[in-house]
């Protein structure tokens, strides 16, 4: 430990961790070394270099509250997030597939009936919402959950708008005794991530927009199936091609469909996964 230098420091580090009771943290904190150790080792890590990725780190922290979450936006730019949720979410054909969480959920959302206006004064265009969800064998699941939750036409989720005091378009559903489901809403619109903090030097610095194609937030829940994260995506959208955060997928994508009266209708059914 005296005479470290770096050809011996990566198994120095890896050494300390020998007292390490539980196997899986011992396990992520070595390879944790190694890659990290290695990445400065390829690209010649200089010492300022280093401290302009910890104030990075830093401003990150410094950015992140109980309304924003900087580093769950990093993650996402990052593609991390969408590696973490297909590694993890490997369900049967048929499955609806999973994809990023995003950093706008909000714990305790109002609950709704099915019919209800969710939108709750949010700008945007009415769309009626509806679909059923089934497990893989094509079974309704009664009393789904399903909470939901999107921007409004200026781009923005409630938790963005300073002042405001009540949740708007965002809500908790339950579904009926077939797991069908409905509900109205307002038109989804492509937004840009917020890109005024150090994830958006990132993205330009790099030459990356910061936009997301038009889609609803979904997280749908049930006795004896597994959780469900994901989005319904608009088609014909901008950016399903380019997406900031890495999250479309074709299956995913469906038609919002305008009606007469100038609304617009969007249907999408929900496959569950039997809980392990």
């Amino acid at each position: 430990m005296r005479n470290l230098n770096q050809d011996n420091i990566t198994q120095a580090v890896i050494a300390s961790f020998a007292n390490t009771t539980d196997p899986r943290l011992k396990q992520i904190m070595t390879s944790l070394v190694q890659h990290l150790h290695a990445f400065a080792r390829e690209v010649k890590l200089t010492e300022e270099e280093w401290f302009q990725g910890i104030e990075f780190l830093t401003r990150t922290g410094h950015i992140t509250n109980d309304k924003r979450q900087e580093f769950i936006l990093l993650s996402d730019t990052l593609g991390l997030s969408t590696l973490t949720v297909a590694m993890n979410n490997d369900k049967p054909a048929g499955c609806t597939e999973a994809t990023v969480f995003g950093p706008f959920h909000v714990k305790g959302a109002p609950h709704y009936e099915l019919g209800a206006d969710i939108a709750n004064g949010a700008k945007g265009t009415l769309c009626r919402v509806r679909g059923q969800v089934r497990g893989i064998n094509g079974e309704p699941v009664p009393g789904a959950q399903l909470d939901v939750w999107q921007s409004d036409e200026d781009g923005l989720y409630d938790v963005q708008h300073e002042g405001l005091e009540q949740a708007q378009a965002r809500g908790i559903l339950t579904a009926d005794s077939e797991g069908r489901y409905h509900f109205r809403s307002i038109v989804a619109v492509p937004y840009a991530i917020p890109h005024d903090g150090p994830v958006g030097a990132m993205l330009e610095a790099t030459g990356r927009h910061p936009w997301r194609p038009a889609h609803l937030h979904f997280m749908v829940t049930a006795p004896g199936y597994e959780t469900l994260i994901t989005h319904v995506f608009r088609d014909h959208s901008d950016y399903l091609d380019s997406d900031a955060v890495f999250g479309v997928r074709q299956s995913l994508v469906c038609d919002w469909v305008q009606q007469p009266d100038g609304s617009y209708q969007m249907e999408y059914d929900f496959v569950l996964n039997p809980a392990k």
